[in-house]
């Protein structure tokens, strides 16, 4: 049997289907994450030999007689500390079971948007709390911002619990008041693990010290965890990115970004309304009876329709919400504050609209990162709750049902910055 080589060196048959998790890690500073990333790339032997030397050489001219893991990740520390512009670091890692795409985000409060950004695609969110310090604020406010993008999977990492004597009161004492904020921020559920990432205690392999916990170590949660967003269970959603004329045909290009379609579908064009039938469908080039999320494909539509970018088909039974009167919760971005009254430009899917912020309120998410700014008004970082009014109706879904088209993000008219993150609330 042919094969090749997986991430490990071990061979394996080609057309093995291997998935990809989507994972983002949070915490406050000096909770360990650095030291977490690290002991989770090495201890799962997917740090290149020439790294792993340089961090020894680095630890040994710091004095210490063990490698420094944090280490691993100081390039990100070191930008900070330049006062460079900071932004999520993604970084790639496989075993035998599942491939990884883990988006390491920063811990300290005026990077709170940065997490907004790499949990925005996640499937799971690592939050890191300090076994001596329990939950603070920004574990409240990392909660707050996997709740509000509806992380389907967040893991409780409580870290240096060789600081606590690996004691198990300490442990469900935070697990316990985590639980208190998850259940006000409608955080369905989490999984708590304790850990002591410089000890290497339930990272990749499991604790001698904690005989009292029977769960899974960090890396086994991560590779037997449920992957897949609900594409393909979701109502079909095919934002036109592109119209391709060719002679007298008109082919509509974009991404399938949820759901199915089928030749012969009945479907809706949205805003406009007009109902056609799909005629046929190409996925990379070849013809089709039915397509999938998330692929890229072409459609051809019954009849000349006047369909355009920005335009969005959808399957005739299952339409989005139109509205012109859009709420939903947001994580503020810009630095120059979002105000009521502000004239903004809507990004949705591939439609742009204009709009004005008719209300804002905090949404009784966590304290702001900025105090002071003014009730009718959100800072960079800020969590809260938004009511616009757009110029041209949006095909909008409830973010809690398709995450593809419940998000959008509010632009600057003037310069084309972009200010906020939203995800729509039709609720």
């Amino acid at each position: 049997m042919t094969s090749t080589i997986s991430a490990h060196g071990e061979a394996e048959p080609i057309g093995t289907a291997i998935d990809t998790l989507r994972f983002a890690t949070a915490g406050s500073v000096d909770d360990g994450k650095s030291t977490l990333v690290g002991r989770l790339l090495h201890d799962s032997k997917s740090v290149l030999a020439d790294q792993l030397e340089a961090v020894e050489h680095a630890s040994r001219n710091r004095g210490q007689d063990t490698p420094d893991l944090a280490l691993l990740t100081d390039g990100l520390r070191a930008e900070r500390e330049q006062g460079i512009t900071i932004d999520v670091a993604y970084r790639y890692f496989a075993t035998p079971r599942r491939r990884f795409i883990l988006a390491d985000t920063p811990g300290h409060v005026q990077y709170t948007r940065n997490m907004v950004t790499g949990a925005s695609t996640a499937e799971l969110t690592v939050i890191l709390v300090d076994a001596r310090n329990g939950v603070v604020k920004q574990t409240r406010r990392h909660a707050a911002i996997a709740a509000l993008l509806r992380v389907p999977h967040v893991v409780l990492a409580v870290n240096k619990m060789d600081l606590v004597a690996y004691e198990e009161e300490a442990f469900d004492r935070i697990v316990q008041d985590f639980a208190g904020h998850a259940e006000e921020l409608g955080l369905t559920g989490f999984t708590p693990i304790p850990v002591s990432a410089l000890a290497g205690d339930n990272v990749v392999e499991r604790s001698a010290h904690m005989g009292w916990y029977a769960g899974p170590a960090l890396l086994e949660y991560l590779e037997t965890v449920p992957v897949g967003d609900g594409h393909a269970g979701a109502p079909a959603r095919f934002p036109v990115q592109y119209v391709i004329r060719h002679e007298e045909a008109r082919h509509y290009a974009g991404q399938l970004v949820s759901g199915s379609l089928r030749v012969g579908d009945r479907v809706t064009v949205h805003p406009s309304g007009v109902t056609t039938e799909i005629t046929g469908i190409d996925v990379l080039g070849t013809e089709v009876d039915v397509a999938y999320a998330p692929q890229s494909i072409t459609v051809r539509l019954a009849g000349r329709q006047d369909v355009s970018r920005g335009d969005m088909i959808t399957t005739e039974a299952d339409a989005p919400t139109l509205t012109r009167d859009v709420r939903a919760a947001v994580c503020h971005l810009a630095e120059r504050p979002l105000r009521v009254g502000d004239r903004v430009l809507v990004r949705h899917t591939t439609r742009t609209v204009k709009a004005i912020v008719k209300d804002l309120s905090e949404g009784g998410y966590p304290a702001r990162a900025q105090p002071g700014v003014g009730k009718d008004a959100l800072a960079a970082n800020d969590l809260g709750r938004i009511t616009l009014r757009t110029a041209e109706p949006l095909a909008l879904d409830d973010y809690a049902d398709v995450r593809r088209t419940g998000a959008f993000i509010l632009v600057d008219p003037a310069d084309g910055a972009t200010l906020t993150a939203g995800m729509a609330d039709l609720s």
